[in-house]
Parts: structure tokens; C-alpha cells; sequence
């Protein structure tokens, strides 16, 4: 059996959920696309090629594998974007909660039969039909669990709004002990640099206690400043709207002093260095296409 136990974001990694990238299917219609930045690369046709983020995503694997962490794949469906496996389910304490996410991708979770069967069925919750949540938007972090939503009237015009607020409130409830702390994420559905997909899209919280965060990226500025204040502005790297376009809040510690990067994130993995980081860089530009990079494509089980 799995022993599952994720309490924060940064404890040293020792087995994760990885995606798959070898069988994606055609390139999507416009008029399918989850989000602006996808949407932006099919009207270019620079829309990313299996091969290449085949490539990209072996490169992490490689990583995992020189950390000695045990790496879980996703049985392939034919034709089927199996990516983004942080959308589809994620582990708080003992728990293996499964996202409600968009219909369309609900086949994903069967895909994990290899790591749900060695999970006591007692420790899988299923969150309500109307209460939305996805993994990119939920960070445990201690005593408290962040959480990305959107609390406008028009959520539901919105497809790239993935978390309710009644989401919010059932996860208070199955952790009365953690405080949940929501914020209110920008959306957009057109244009990509507007839009905070997920909350892991615009913050990440990292070792040494420090932060990566894009102002921006919430629509209340006292949510931002309580961020920012619990960290401490020293503490805060700020990511400007290319920046945040490019994902660069959206790398992936394997401990407290190593994180996953993309090697084209320069002036991130600079400064992390500065600060003690063992950065190691991986190509992920490809898959940053579809407006998801190293923390979206991995869902971690077992942290120290």
C-alpha cells in the first residue's frame, strides 16, 4: 500500500504522479480550448508536437530518477491529453482527493488505476458535483492549505475559472484543523498574460522561505499583501506578466533545497542560486504552450 503524506510543497519528494505526452491526438479545434495561451498556438500553428514534449518531460523523469524518487505514469489513452496530471487529483496529509474538473478530461483519473488501488480505499474522497477543484489551485503549506478561486457571479462564463468557492468550503471541512486561505485569481479567457489559470500560475511557495509571486495574478490587492506579508518582501520574488506568461511561478521543489526549473528562466534561476537553491534546469518550453509547466505536470504522493 501507498503510505501517502503531502503537508506541504517543498519536504523532500519520494514518489509522484509524472504525465504522459505520447499520445495527445490531433491538434485541438479553437473552439476546444481550455485556455488563452493554448488557444493563442493553434491560431499560430506553432501548437506543441508529442515528440517534443515527450522530450521534455523524459528530461524530469531523468531528474526523479537521479533523486531517487519513485515515478508513477499515467496508463496511456489513445489520442488524450495526459499531461497535466496535477489537474486531475491531489494528496493532502493521507488523502488522495480527485479534482472535479472540466468533463471533457474525466477519463484521466481511470488512467491512475496503478496508484489508486494501492491507496486504502478509506483515504480517496470525492469532492461534490457542483463544487469545482482542481490540483494547480491547492498548496498545502503547514498549518494552512492555499487556495486559487474565483469568486465573481460570472464563474461560470469563465473556462478558465477551475475552483468554486463551494469547493473552498468542503475542503474546510474535510481539514477543520487547517486554515484555508482562498484568493480571488484574474481570468480571462482571451488573453493569456491576463489570466491566472491556476493559483500555481501566479505564486509558489519554495524553500528557505521564500516565494514566487505575480501581483497581478489576484484580483485583491489585500490578499496579495497578505502573501506577501507572510513571507516578507525580502523573502518575495516578483515575476512580471511575461514572466508569469512563460510559467515561471510554476517550477517544482523536490526538497527544501533542490527545485525543478525551465532552463529558459534566467533571471528566476539566477537569483535562486543566489539564494542556495540547487536549481536543476530541464527544456519545458513546449509544454509551457498549453499554459501548464513543471508543477502541473507532476502530482506528488509521498513527501518526507
Amino acid at each position: 500500500m501507498l503510505q501517502l503524506h503531502i503537508t506541504d510543497e517543498i519536504s523532500r519528494l519520494r514518489a509522484v504522479v509524472l504525465g504522459r505526452a505520447d499520445s495527445n491526438g490531433p491538434v485541438p479545434k479553437l473552439e476546444n480550448a481550455y485556455d488563452p495561451k493554448s488557444a493563442e498556438h493553434i491560431k499560430a500553428g506553432t501548437y506543441p508536437k508529442d515528440e517534443d514534449m515527450v522530450k521534455e518531460m523524459d528530461a524530469v523523469a531523468r531528474i526523479f530518477k537521479k533523486y531517487d524518487v519513485k515515478v508513477f505514469r499515467p496508463d496511456k489513452i489513445e489520442d488524450y491529453n495526459q499531461i497535466f496530471s496535477r489537474d486531475i487529483a491531489f494528496v493532502i496529509e493521507d488523502k488522495f482527493i480527485k479534482a472535479n474538473i472540466l468533463e471533457d478530461r474525466s477519463k484521466e483519473i481511470d488512467a491512475l488505476h496503478d496508484v489508486i488501488d494501492q491507496i486504502d480505499a478509506s483515504k480517496i474522497i470525492e469532492f461534490p458535483e457542483d463544487a469545482h477543484i482542481e490540483g494547480g489551485d491547492v498548496m498545502p503549506w503547514g498549518d494552512y492549505i492555499f487556495v486559487g478561486t474565483y469568486y465573481g457571479d460570472d464563474y461560470s462564463d469563465f473556462i478558465t475559472a477551475r475552483t468554486n468557492m463551494k469547493a473552498v468550503r468542503h475542503l474546510q471541512k474535510l481539514f477543520p484543523h487547517k486554515k484555508v486561505k482562498h484568493f480571488n485569481l484574474r481570468k480571462s479567457n482571451t488573453i493569456a498574460r491576463d489570466n491566472a489559470l491556476h493559483l500555481d500560475c501566479c505564486f509558489q511557495p519554495i524553500g528557505k522561505g521564500k516565494a514566487i509571486i505575480h501581483k497581478e495574478g489576484f484580483l485583491e490587492e489585500k490578499e496579495y499583501e497578505w502573501l506577501v506579508n507572510f513571507f516578507g518582501i525580502d523573502n518575495c520574488f516578483h515575476i512580471d506578466k511575461d514572466e508569469m506568461y512563460h510559467m515561471n511561478s510554476n517550477i517544482f521543489s523536490i526538497s527544501p533545497e533542490v527545485i525543478i526549473s525551465e532552463k529558459n528562466f534566467t533571471r528566476l534561476n539566477t537569483w535562486l542560486r543566489s539564494q542556495g537553491f540547487t536549481v536543476e534546469e530541464v527544456p519545458y518550453s513546449e509544454i509551457a504552450k498549453q499554459e501548464g509547466l513543471l508543477r502541473c505536470t507532476t502530482m506528488p504522493l509521498i513527501r518526507d
